[in-house]
């Protein structure tokens, strides 16, 4: 037993997610077809989605890790589409997307405003939210991963909009889908029902099927989408645990493309490598590991600096332009053969 105090949590008050004002609801989704991608296409995107196309010519796997605010931004239709499709292989996260996906498959809103909130401590204080500390309480007691458990939960209880839901979406259609926290920094972690020895066992399953994924990726693609630190770090531990079994059977895994997508901006000769300790560039995660450090030995990356609601609606157009044909071109080979 630890000799320090610790917080009572008996003493919080939960309360109904129907008293919580949302920040993002279902009129601010973006959908296939629902309208021309804003903006112009940022540059080097149409080599992003023509690496991706090639990757599943050859059927190597497209993994994309994305931060919270892809699902707040309405994005979701648009990646459950892409993982229907199968031009998306594997999504991953962290406990943010999770929440925030759960909350939107749950009541179709989310995203509650931090600012007003937590000057009564109501922050992240909502019943309905904390079922998916029970979530991972089952998956960990069942050794599943904290991703594909939360996507059969939705499923299975058939909530209200899970069709908006991506690990809904990546359970049907049997997707790998991997979520990976941080214990303390997610809502449901105030809550009292919370187990943390089953989030990290969950989360350190979803890991390991994340590093099996990452086995197959070369020919194949990495996506980082608004993810500053847990994408980049959960991937390079990944790919080092990938290089190094590889290495035992005299293998490499150095041929493959990345791509990040953030609105941090990097000088234009970003590919020249990081700037030294000194300055505040080095210290983004993404331009270090992601698009210089793990592709300095045959890789390729690209930088996409743009907001989301820009440059993920553009992406899915010029992927389904040309990469739904591809799929299913790969389909009708494989029933013939």
């Amino acid at each position: 037993m630890s000799r320090y105090r610790k917080f009572d949590r008996s003493r919080l008050v939960l309360r109904p997610l129907a008293e919580r004002a949302n920040l993002v609801t279902v009129a601010d989704l973006i959908f296939p077809g629902q309208q021309v991608p804003p903006g112009s296409c940022p540059t080097e995107l149409p080599q992003v989605a023509t690496a991706i196309c090639r990757a599943r010519e050859k059927g190597r796997p497209v993994i994309l890790f994305f931060g919270g605010h892809l699902i707040k931004e309405g994005l979701a239709p648009l990646i459950c589409s892409l993982l229907r499709q199968g031009i998306v292989t594997h999504i991953a996260t962290n406990g943010s997307g999770l929440i925030h996906d759960f909350e939107f498959a749950l009541q179709g809103a989310t995203s509650e405003s931090v600012p007003q909130n937590i000057r009564d401590g109501r922050f992240g204080m909502w019943q309905e939210t904390g079922a998916l500390n029970d979530i991972a309480r089952s998956a960990a007691q069942a050794g599943e991963g904290l991703g594909e458990a939360a996507g059969r939960y939705i499923f299975e209880h058939s909530l209200p909009y899970q069709h908006l839901s991506v690990f809904a979406t990546a359970w049907q259609v049997g997707t790998p889908a991997t979520v990976h926290v941080s214990i303390g920094q997610d809502i449901v972690h105030e809550h009292p029902n919370c187990d943390g020895a089953a989030w990290g066992a969950a989360s350190y399953t979803d890991f390991l099927i994340f590093a099996a994924g990452l086995e197959r990726v070369e020919g194949g693609v990495f996506l980082n989408v608004g993810s500053a630190v847990c994408g980049p770090e959960v991937y390079l531990k990944a790919l080092s645990m990938v290089r190094n079994v590889a290495a035992t059977r005299g293998a490499q895994v150095r041929s493959f493309t990345t791509a990040v997508f953030d609105i941090v901006p990097l000088p234009c000769d970003w590919r020249s490598g990081t700037p030294d300790k000194t300055q505040p560039g080095y210290y983004f995660r993404p331009w270090k590991t992601i698009l210089i450090r793990t592709v300095a030995d045959g890789g390729t990356s690209y930088y996409i600096c743009a907001p989301h609601r820009q440059s993920i609606p553009w992406l899915f157009h010029l992927l389904t332009q040309r990469a739904g044909k591809v799929v299913r071109e790969a389909s009708d080979s494989a029933k013939a053969a």
